[in-house]
């Protein structure tokens, strides 16, 4: 099984951005954990903090993956872009939130991505991406 994660602007400083939120542990350790935990998985990983650049990765994974694990950051609630970008391709996609977005600033409850995704797991820390992982392999 191939399922990408992607994830979004400002989240390359996790373990070190706004603690109290995003927890201490670096994504980097996480995947490692994540990868022996599910060693039948072949993971893929990328992040960026630009726009078309997770757009085109999108359009690069979004047709050969068996899932796509997408934190899109801040673009969640700016980017039509990228909402048109999951509507797209045929792999399906999992939106994942490390904070709950419903219970912070008034925009974070706009999401251009939720609709098309086929699922979202916001509030639960890095195991939303776990969580996220296990929905592909019980499909």
């Amino acid at each position: 099984m191939k399922i990408a994660i992607i994830n979004g602007p400002n989240l390359n400083l996790l373990g070190k951005r706004e603690p109290g939120i995003y927890g201490s542990e670096t994504f980097e350790g996480f995947l490692d954990q994540l990868r022996k935990e599910y060693p039948a998985v072949n993971f893929t990983f990328f992040q960026t903090n630009v726009e078309g650049e997770l757009i085109n990765y999108l359009q690069q994974v979004g047709f050969d993956h068996d899932g796509i694990i997408l934190n899109p950051g801040g673009y969640t609630h700016t980017s039509v872009a990228l909402g048109d970008a999951i509507a797209a391709i045929t792999t399906p996609v999992i939106e994942v939130h490390i904070s709950n977005v419903h219970a912070r600033e008034e925009f974070r409850k706009i999401s251009h991505v939720s609709a098309k995704a086929r699922g979202t797991i916001s509030g639960l820390g890095l195991k939303g991406y776990a969580l996220a992982v296990q929905f592909f392999l019980d499909k």
